[in-house]
């Protein structure tokens, strides 16, 4: 992966997402830059799981709109990212792979369509409501997280991954073990996310440490050449990092806390879907519970963000 690459991905991204807010972004890692004398960057290249997803066949979801109109099309339109290493990324020649370019995959042949039928629709975070809404995507899937407030306008299966805060360091510090140890440390984020902010509001560090820039993906190249000391974000973000850099980067693996409650701030993934659609609904949240009980969940994980070594709960559907 070049670094002028990286560098055009890195402004489309700005332009078309708006970093932010706390799991919502993130670009593509870069290679180690010249001159640093550490181990280079793995390539940029897609790989899959290698979990073979056959399309299921007789399907039917009586009541369900979506559905009706994905069997006319003989074709599912699912809203992705493009940009966050191993959950929804797309590599130079145009293959896309990651956690949840598999799940949206996995949803796909349990629909009966193949996903090499499935046609993807990069959507920025504050469009995916308007997306689903309007038909523009059938679902969506990338680090979306399930809120009251989003529920008010689409609904959600799920969550198929719980994400949390956490810290992204070189792979030989051993000074940083979470949170409280944070002091003196160069910290850097997306501008005005809510990690950031959570380490400012807190005192986690001196606000002259506080770093912060437009991408993640400037953070993990800063991180790389030894400028800054962590990178802070939602855990499943910063471990697609970790897993395409795996001698240079690790995460911490100690969420931040709640102060009033001491259990992590979650980030409950789940799958968009039309508001009122709630028989898709049921379905998918049936089709997410069978992988998870015969381990294709567990399969996919450890093929994609799982690589970053982190081991990772699969988390309990909220069905309503």
């Amino acid at each position: 992966m070049r670094i002028m690459r990286i560098a055009a991905i890195a402004a489309v991204a700005t332009l078309s997402l708006g970093l932010a807010a706390c799991g919502k972004e993130g670009t593509p890692t870069p290679e180690t830059p010249a001159g640093s004398g550490a181990p280079q960057a793995a390539s940029d290249a897609c790989t899959s799981s290698g979990v073979a997803l056959t399309p299921a066949s007789g399907v039917d979801i009586a009541g369900s709109p979506t559905f009706a109109k994905i069997k006319a099309a003989g074709k599912v339109v699912v809203g992705v990212k493009f940009d966050q290493p191993n959950l929804g990324y797309k590599d130079a020649s145009g293959k896309r792979c990651g956690f949840d370019i598999e799940i949206a995959q996995l949803v796909a042949s349990k629909l009966g369509i193949d996903p090499a039928k499935i046609e993807y629709k990069e959507v920025a975070s504050a469009n995916r409501e308007t997306s689903i809404k309007g038909g523009e995507v059938d679902y969506y899937v990338g680090t979306y997280s399930i809120t009251d407030k989003r529920k008010a306008d689409v609904s959600f299966a799920g969550p198929y991954f719980i994400a949390a805060q956490d810290l992204l360091v070189r792979k030989d510090d051993t000074s940083i073990t979470g949170s409280a140890s944070l002091k003196g440390k160069k910290v850097c984020s997306a501008t005005g996310s809510t990690p950031i902010q959570r380490v400012r509001d807190q005192k986690l560090t001196e606000d002259s440490n506080i770093v912060e820039f437009k991408t993640y993906s400037e953070c993990v190249s800063q991180l790389i050449d030894k400028k800054v000391d962590a990178v802070t974000t939602d855990d499943a973000i910063l471990k697609g990092y970790a897993a395409q850099n795996p001698s240079l980067l690790k995460v911490v693996g100690k969420p931040f806390t709640d102060p009033a409650t001491g259990k992590p701030y979650p980030e409950k993934y789940g799958i968009g879907l039309a508001h009122d659609d709630k028989a898709l609904r049921d379905f998918v949240n049936a089709s997410l519970e069978k992988a998870e009980q015969d381990g294709t969940w567990q399969k996919i994980y450890d093929g994609t963000l799982g690589k970053s070594g982190s081991t990772a709960t699969i988390p309990p559907l909220e069905k309503y």
